[in-house]
């Protein structure tokens, strides 16, 4: 048992993977948090700030950025104590106006115009408007279960799944909520905090926000943080296609990472997800998470007739610039939406990988000494 879980009784390698020295390592912030050893970091940043109420309605945006600078230089010196043990969340008060406080108040500054991804559309999504993504300022959910899917280390999740996506994925899964911003259920901040302590109450592992894509609904998950209490390790399971202002709100609050990184170049990002500059932008907020100290679990998905001009480039840009991630190398493609619909234009993809395909992707991983096998 992992003090107090019990997945093993349906997942034994749930427990198994903990005995993996690189696992306990490289997730070790997530694996404290997860045991109760330490807070959260969402419960940190509420710990944070300065003791006088400000009015930031009437604060102007750069102001606000200023601000979050500012706390968040003393977030870092808090989170290295408490990491350190030098002090505990109970030993700080709380500030009259905190650093989760701003980021509320910047994120939806960041849906009216729209910069929440790097699609940038700038719609008012606040006034009713629907950006690219499909949604407007409403936030609906699919489902929330407990998942019992995952990676190993992640079992038993807390997922909730959002509605709405910035990429327009030929092959999606998940089009049903994707590609139907009315598919769900309408959620406020406060409904959507007690999903997710409903959620821990059930013994989940972490609370897994994910769609669709998350992203587009970062401005009611971010704001329903101030109505959760539990000390439960958050999970961004992303395409990693958001913003440079959404992962500096992202950052300091989210304790585990589980991104998707597809394509290997833009062209076959373009053609298959209709997203323009897609290794550019997903690169770097890769990097930027990393460098950050963030722990994170990579998903690969190899695809047919892709594993030179996308597998190996990704998986040899991660060795060399993210070489201490986990990697789930994925061979659960399969031909959905648009590939079925029209197989003939997307005939290079309108397969499964093959065993050979998957041979050589994990065999590459391999010469690169990517860690992928308690993962995937």
């Amino acid at each position: 048992m992992v003090d107090g879980y019990y997945p093993y009784l349906i997942r034994p390698d749930a427990l198994d993977v903990w005995m993996d020295p690189e696992v306990r390592n490289r997730l070790s912030w997530y694996y404290e948090v997860m045991n109760g050893y330490k807070p959260a970091k969402y419960l940190i940043c509420k710990r944070v700030g300065i003791n006088e109420e400000l009015d930031l309605e009437s604060m102007g945006e750069e102001e606000l950025w200023n601000l979050h600078t500012g706390m968040r230089d003393e977030f870092i010196d808090v989170f290295r104590c408490i990491k350190d043990g030098d002090i505990k969340l109970s030993d700080l008060e709380t500030p009259k106006t905190s650093f989760l406080d701003i980021k509320i108040e910047l994120v939806y500054r960041l849906i009216s115009p729209c910069r929440l991804c790097e699609h940038r559309c700038e719609v008012d999504r606040l006034g009713g408007r629907r950006g690219f993504c499909g949604l407007d300022s409403v936030v609906r959910v699919g489902s929330a279960f407990t998942h019992l899917g995952e990676e190993a280390p992640l079992v038993p999740s807390g997922t909730i799944f959002f509605t709405g996506c910035s990429l327009k994925c030929v092959f999606c899964q998940n089009y049903d909520i994707s590609r139907d911003p009315f598919n769900g259920v309408v959620v406020d901040a406060r409904k959507l905090a007690d999903i997710a302590s409903s959620l821990y109450r059930r013994g989940v592992r972490n609370i897994n926000y994910v769609g669709g894509n998350p992203d587009q609904n970062l401005h009611v998950i971010i704001e329903s943080f101030r109505y959760m209490t539990d000390n439960v390790p958050l999970l961004w399971n992303s395409n990693m296609y958001m913003s440079k202002e959404s992962l500096e709100l992202l950052l300091d609050l989210i304790d585990i990472w589980l991104p998707d990184f597809k394509y290997g170049n833009n062209d076959c990002a373009f053609r298959y997800s209709r997203i323009d500059r897609y290794f550019d932008v997903v690169s770097r907020n890769h990097k930027k998470v990393y460098d950050y100290g963030s722990e994170i679990i990579i998903r690969h998905l190899v695809m047919p007739n892709h594993v030179e001009c996308c597998t190996k480039k990704v998986l040899k840009w991660i060795a060399d610039n993210i070489p201490r991630v986990l990697v789930n190398i994925m061979g659960q493609y399969r031909p959905e939406y648009m590939v079925v619909r029209d197989s003939e234009r997307f005939r290079d993809i309108a397969r499964r990988p093959t065993r050979d395909e998957m041979r050589a992707a994990f065999e590459y991983a391999d010469r690169l000494g990517i860690v992928y096998k308690p993962v995937s």
